[in-house]
């Protein structure tokens, strides 16, 4: 085997394992940011959630997002039926099967498990946002079939050789076919399940609900910033030196303007600087930047991160005033900044940085990007919003959505679980008694009634 293969191959598969070990960073940041009651069932989900999504994109989403067939999905190496995954090599040896992907010199699997690493990931970005009331089980139906079938089919559009890929539309690492796709399916299952019981009274006051470990949760950013260095110059496919130099500059330099921005941002509207929005401030600065990462230059990466970081306290803000109950921000962060930073391509992107070809608006491209970037984000909302709004539907009339509020006010580890993460502790049982007298009556029956349906 050639020498640029061998280290094509060991760069994509350590770039696949820090997006790998991203999940790590998930489940810490998730459990740290929620109740000491819920953290073995954020831990559970996170854990079983790249299991259910290997399976699906195996069997099912690998062939539909970039097997060949029309526009809309793949329809040809299904289940690898065509044998193609035999072969040693690359290029000509996948055309007419997976011709999408036959532009990495990488050996089939290599490829697989790069992408299988993205897969997963948009999974994990729903389990924060439904957190303390999904049942477990629902969470694991719901994560199959947004691997298996409707983040694939969207991926197709755009990775996979699909319509939107035709047009011209520019998504490096996955603003839009990971972040954007894992924030509508969160967000169409938290309208679907409703807020946390006490979140909000019916006077519309805001109860803040504090996670039990900012610790874990700082450990889980860390993890992720590192995840992101696998992420986003991984997506180069290739041990290219000055490719993943100067996207890994992009990406830190984005990063750590989103934290500066955010954490300004909520000392000035907050009165204080929570950690928590210089948490997601740092994510939505790597989010945003996600699909730019090898269009725009060094400075402009500078600029969309600290845009993000504003972004995401002012999209927290938002939600939280529209009684979109997510526990950790991840719309904001990965709904908000996915959509933003796909729309940076059209307005940032310049002509000759690592061979792109394309100028956006404030480069002298003129609107034509731009108006692909929004087809694109509206077009893509609006199918994964749709389909996973029929599938949380479909769920909750079979085996339900929500847990009981008795099951909620204990604590999903042991109502789903029959386990608590810290048991060797004594237990402080917090009085709900209070809280509830200041939950409207409509509010905690349409809880119960959730968790019955």
């Amino acid at each position: 085997m050639e020498t640029n293969i061998i280290l094509d191959t060991l760069w994509v598969v350590l770039a696949g394992l820090l997006v790998f070990f991203m999940n790590a960073g998930f489940a810490t940041l998730e459990s740290g940011m929620c109740r000491s009651k819920n953290t073995v069932n954020i831990l559970s989900k996170n854990f079983i959630v790249f299991a259910v999504s290997s399976l699906g994109f195996f069997l099912l989403g690998w062939g539909l997002m970039f097997g060949d067939g029309n526009g809309f999905m793949g329809l040809k190496g299904l289940l690898f039926a065509s044998g193609a995954d035999n072969s040693p090599n690359v290029g000509a040896a996948y055309e007419g099967v997976y011709s999408a992907i036959s532009w990495a010199g990488v050996p089939f699997w290599v490829k697989f498990f790069f992408q299988l690493a993205f897969c997963g990931t948009a999974a994990t970005i729903v389990s924060g946002a439904v957190a303390e009331r999904i049942k477990y089980l629902s969470f694991i139906i719901f994560s199959f079939v947004l691997t298996a079938l409707i983040y694939p089919i969207t991926g197709h559009w755009i990775w996979g050789g699909g319509w939107l890929s035709e047009l011209g539309f520019l998504d490096f690492a996955g603003g839009t076919a990971v972040h954007a796709v894992g924030g509508w399916a969160a967000l169409s299952g938290v309208i679907l399940l409703g807020p946390r019981v006490g979140k909000y009274t019916k006077s519309g006051k805001i109860n803040p609900i504090p996670g039990h470990s900012v610790a874990l949760a700082t450990i889980g950013a860390f993890i992720l910033w590192l995840g992101w260095f696998g992420f986003n110059p991984g997506s180069t496919m290739a041990a290219d030196p000055e490719a993943i130099g100067h996207i890994v500059i992009a990406t830190n330099s984005a990063g750590i303007m989103g934290i500066l921005a955010a954490t300004i941002t909520a000392w000035l509207k907050l009165g204080k600087p929570d950690i928590s929005m210089s948490i997601n401030g740092l994510l939505a600065g790597l989010v945003a930047i996600t699909p730019a990462c090898a269009y725009v230059s060094i400075g402009s990466s500078l600029i969309i991160g600290a845009l993000g970081g504003v972004l995401v306290v002012f999209a927290s803000l938002l939600f939280d005033k529209r009684r979109i109950d997510d526990p950790v921000g991840a719309t904001a962060v990965h709904l908000a900044n996915g959509v933003f930073g796909t729309l940076c391509v059209g307005l940032f992107a310049q002509e000759g940085i690592l061979g792109n070809e394309v100028s956006g608006l404030f480069f002298g491209g003129g609107f034509k990007q731009l108006g692909v970037q929004a087809l694109g984000v509206v077009t893509v909302g609006a199918f994964v919003f749709a389909t996973t709004t029929i599938v949380w539907l479909a769920i909750k009339k079979t085996v339900g959505l929500r847990v009981s509020v008795k099951e909620e006010l204990a604590g999903l580890d042991i109502g789903e679980h029959g386990n608590e993460a810290y048991p060797e502790f004594l237990s402080r049982k917090t009085n709900y008694a209070p809280l509830l007298e200041d939950v409207s009556s409509e509010d905690v029956t349409k809880s119960r009634s959730k968790s019955i349906a």
